[in-house]
């Protein structure tokens, strides 16, 4: 196996790729990356299997930022004739001598003309999934620990046939999760938030960390998005930006709105557990800001957005980030932090830093 398939947003391959031979040749793992714009996916190819395969067995699926699932392939790309899509899969399935796959995916490529796949990949499935246990591919049951085959269908005739490890992988289907829009939200922002929530915070977490009764700050809060999020786990926030927020959410009597700057605002106490920020701003700004937030103390956690330019867009989030973590180091603040292109995220980076108690 000498070949990788990562998953990305349409019009991001080029992200993914400088990311993933970045971190490839950390490990002194070196290849190429075959791309085609909007296709929301990229190849990557390396000179030395085995090298490949410890880069994927040692390297963190969950430091990442642009892609969003990765998976070993097992062939090139396979002909899936309309008559019998299920014979080619099983007989490059076997010649790989593959046995004890604990769960099929069948995918395909998060684009419009992708999309128009999802019934044939929902269809075939179940039929797909009988034939590999009978074959020995896949056990009886499903298990949650064995590893995962993966169908990634490129049309209804074509597709690659690649396996990924729980352990290390996205447990989404298309490494996407689907979240449904509360319509009492001001906007649809609010699912950035509750998405980071759910990545960045561990659920058995939330009581203490996502609590009833904390102190909140939403810097550039208008018209409320991310105040939302915070209101309906009972927060008290103090909603920072001169535009109007929504009525609903200052009728809750939860919410605070202070028409000041976000770069000047300073709380008067240094009781607020939370600060987020999803201002439209350069990041290099934001980031210094956050991080002096940190530093001084007046948050204990945040989760805030870089908005990226149009171009050179990764080698932005590293410099920001670099940049961000300078700051806190130069400082003595200890901290854990991970940054992610969600999928409800659109030209920006979502990152969440907690401090690391001595």
């Amino acid at each position: 196996m000498k070949q990788l398939l990562v998953y990305c947003r349409a019009g991001f391959e080029k992200e993914a790729a400088a990311e993933l031979q970045d971190q490839a040749a950390a490990f002194a793992v070196f290849g190429f990356c075959k791309l085609k714009a909007n296709s929301a996916f990229v190849i990557f190819e390396a000179y030395d299997s085995e090298a490949l395969q410890r880069f994927y067995r040692d390297f963190d699926f969950q430091h990442f930022i642009f892609i969003r699932q990765w998976l070993l392939l097992l062939s090139g790309e396979l002909e899936l004739p309309a008559q019998d899509r299920i014979a080619p899969v099983l007989q490059a399935a076997l010649a790989e001598e593959l046995s004890g796959c604990g769960s099929l995916r069948v995918e395909f490529p998060d684009t419009n003309d992708g999309k128009t796949l999802s019934t044939l990949a929902r269809k075939l499935t179940v039929p797909l999934r009988q034939s590999l246990r009978q074959a020995g591919v896949m056990l009886q049951k499903e298990h949650k620990r064995a590893p995962v085959l993966h169908l990634f269908l490129l049309s209804g005739t074509s597709g690659y046939l690649g396996l990924s490890y729980p352990e290390n992988n996205s447990a989404l289907e298309n490494g996407i999760m689907r979240l449904k829009f509360p319509a009492e939200a001001p906007s649809r922002s609010t699912l950035k938030l509750e998405e980071a929530f759910i990545t960045f915070i561990p659920k058995d977490e939330w009581e203490t960390r996502l609590a009833p009764g904390m102190q909140a700050v939403d810097l550039g809060a208008c018209p409320g998005g991310w105040t939302y999020q915070l209101v309906k786990r009972s927060m008290m926030v103090t909603a920072i930006d001169n535009g109007p927020m929504a009525e609903s959410l200052m009728g809750t009597g939860q919410v605070k709105h202070l028409m000041v700057d976000g770069f000047k605002f300073v709380p008067a106490k240094k009781n607020v557990y939370w600060l987020v920020c999803d201002m439209i701003e350069q990041p290099q700004r934001v980031a210094a800001r956050i991080a002096e937030w940190l530093i001084q103390g007046w948050c204990q956690e945040s989760i805030f957005n870089l908005k990226l330019p149009m171009k050179r867009r990764y080698e932005t989030v590293k410099e920001v980030l670099a940049a961000f973590e300078q700051q806190l180091q130069d400082a003595g603040f200890r901290y854990q932090l991970q940054a992610r292109h969600l999928y409800h995220d659109r030209e920006e980076v979502t990152v969440h830093v907690q401090p690391i108690k001595r």
